[in-house]
């Protein structure tokens, strides 16, 4: 009676940390497999590993990080070239990369895993938890020599769900297509994501409300800070620190063991140096180049931008990625009912490339019909998305397939994110 009154209480303190429900479902947790015992070709599979060899050969990159899972196992799982050229040191299938915007899609769950429990309404006004963004104004005219600007009244308010498509009109400082955000950007101070200077999220994004929009809200897409808003949401509504919140809800349930704003000292050692091209050569970042160099290693560390701010591996992103395919549950765990993936990843009207068919769900670009039709992208439900660091990943519901590719260099454009993706399509035998 005792030991059955200790199991119990082991039980709910478990569940109570995670906060998270037992499913009846339990898919196991991703493991390796032949290929063939999933319906992959080996021999393709050669083909494939031979063009990403290839691809580091030849200086098109300096290094990387592939993997694969169909049904739940991985097939596929390399590491080829340098995770820093400067040292020699060789990458690792558990090096760490700085994901960047791959984060949105966990602070997008995180989102949900509260609406699931009914603290807010999709359509409700970020006012009701941010006052600053209430009477929301759109940019007008703007003075080039001074950055003043004028306004008018936006003719609706921001919606959570407008934050969640970027549909919410908020720019995107450095990274925005109109100069005019930029300086209005830089002006104020606002912090986009790798920060180490002492910057939170409260601070930033009080400021980030008082700024104009691009657009009325709900007009159309426009890529920003909206999920970054939603990280300051969930702390708000939670109680707890966006950082917290990751841990104790999402990556400690999944296991996602090497998942982090800042990495602790004993992982820093794994970290994938960034890269840039330089006279035909790479080099190790320098510090002058719009972001801190030793982001995320060292610093005030109090910054944990929802919107491109976490580092991860390749393995824990797919463990992540298979909780979606399974209906949000992983290993026994449920993270979101699959009722909840559902309206995810449904048409929200939010048009990413029309030519091209792809909308964005809540949390993702989603791919169609249409698309599919273009060859080499995947099945319609498709959902993917990347980080300015050249990751990417995309999973597809229909062949229960995982792709993740992981390099760490920016400004330089290159053909194995696409190359990749195709080619892992051709793989398929059964």
């Amino acid at each position: 009676m005792i030991r059955a009154s200790f199991t119990f209480i082991l039980f709910f303190l478990i569940n109570l940390t995670f906060a998270q429900s037992p499913s009846q479902k339990k898919s196991p947790a991703l493991s390796e497999a032949n290929p063939q015992s999933v319906g992959i070709s080996a021999d393709r599979l050669k083909k494939l590993d031979a063009m990403l060899e290839e691809s580091v050969k030849s200086g098109e990159n300096p290094g990387l990080v592939a993997l694969i899972v169909r049904n739940g196992k991985v097939v596929y799982h390399t590491a080829k070239g340098k995770a820093d050229v400067e040292s020699g040191k060789d990458m690792s299938k558990d090096a760490i990369f700085r994901i960047a915007s791959q984060t949105k899609a966990i602070t997008s769950t995180a989102v949900m895993m509260l609406w699931e429990e009914g603290k807010f309404r999709l359509d409700d006004p970020i006012s009701k938890y941010i006052p600053e963004f209430k009477n929301p104004k759109v940019l007008q005219n703007f003075q080039y020599g001074d950055t003043t600007y004028t306004t008018v009244p936006a003719k609706r308010e921001i919606s959570i769900r407008h934050l969640l498509t970027h549909s919410a009109g908020i720019g995107y400082g450095g990274i925005d297509r109109d100069e005019r955000m930029k300086m209005i950007y830089q002006k104020a101070g606002i912090v986009e994501a790798f920060d180490t200077e002492g910057m939170d999220n409260e601070r930033n994004i009080r400021e980030l409300a008082k700024l104009p929009l691009h657009q009325d809200p709900g007009e159309s897409f426009i890529y920003s800070m909206s999920i970054d808003v939603l990280g300051y949401l969930v702390e708000i509504v939670s109680g707890m620190t966006l950082d917290s919140f990751f841990q104790e809800r999402i990556f400690k349930p999944l296991g996602m063991g090497d998942t982090y704003f800042y990495l602790p000292d004993n992982k820093t050692s794994r970290m994938t140096a960034l890269h840039l091209r330089q006279e035909g050569s790479w080099v190790k970042s320098p510090s002058n180049i719009g972001w801190p160099a030793n982001f995320p290693i060292s610093g005030a560390k109090t910054h944990y931008s929802g919107g491109g701010g976490l580092s991860s591996t390749a393995m824990d992103y797919a463990k992540f990625l298979q909780m979606y395919l399974n209906g949000g549950e992983y290993n026994g765990i449920r993270i979101l009912s699959r009722k909840t993936i559902e309206t995810m990843m449904g048409n929200q009207m939010v048009e990413l490339d029309p030519t091209e068919g792809k909308y964005h769900g809540l949390g993702f670009a989603v791919s169609t019909d249409k698309t599919a039709a273009k060859g080499g992208i995947g099945s319609p439900g498709t959902f993917e998305w990347g980080g300015a660091f050249n990751t990417q990943y995309f999973a597809d519901p229909k062949e229960n397939i995982i792709g993740i590719i992981m390099k760490q260099t920016f400004g330089s454009s290159e053909s194995t994110g696409w190359k990749f993706r195709q080619m892992v399509y051709s793989l398929l035998d059964v």
